[in-house]
């Protein structure tokens, strides 16, 4: 089928465009979605961070210094697997330890600690990331989990507190370790 050229109006921007006369099959649903995107992409437009993402990035800014005063070597921060959801807050060597760092920042202190909330599931999701993030590894040290909890609590200091090895590769339940 051949291609022939007319200068039409474009019904986009108004102005004088070479349009094709005769697309192939495909290429019309490819002009739509590509108008579509700029389309988006003009409306789209930078707003202001939303209180609860700037306040976990502040605390994993904040772990990330600690840690380094506590002598850890961090590696990576917000680490993510092709493949699967979630992400590893911060991976760091602390002596020849390989720590995989979970962040929890609270705005107040509320009934429950920060830490707490890396329960089961999320767990699992740690030591899965974990495993993904050895198997890509060249060498395999001794590795564990550690969580850090954060309080920015507005007029006061920060605090943070390390929880060194906060939970096993192993789920109590007694499931095989993640292939090392």
């Amino acid at each position: 089928m051949p291609f022939t050229f007319r200068r039409v109006i474009c019904w986009a921007c108004g102005c004088l465009c070479d349009t094709l006369w005769r697309m192939p099959r495909g290429a019309i649903a490819g002009l739509i979605a590509g108008l579509r995107d700029r389309v988006a992409e003009f409306f789209r437009r930078p707003g202001p961070e939303a209180a609860h993402l700037a306040t976990g990035r502040r605390g994993e800014q904040l772990a990330s210094q600690f840690l380094r005063r506590q002598g850890y070597t961090i590696l990576a921060s917000n680490w993510r697997a092709k493949g699967r959801k979630g992400e590893i807050d911060l991976i760091g060597f602390d002596g020849d330890v390989l720590c995989f760092i979970e962040v929890k920042t609270r705005a107040s202190h509320g009934l429950v600690p920060a830490e707490l909330a890396v329960n089961r599931a999320k767990q699992h999701e740690l030591r899965a990331m974990a495993a993904l993030y050895l198997q890509n590894a060249r060498r395999h040290p001794p590795s564990r989990f550690d969580v850090v909890s954060v309080y920015l609590v507005p007029g006061q200091a920060a605090e943070i507190d390390l929880f060194k090895d906060a939970f096993p590769w192993r789920t109590m339940g007694g499931t095989r370790r993640l292939g090392f």
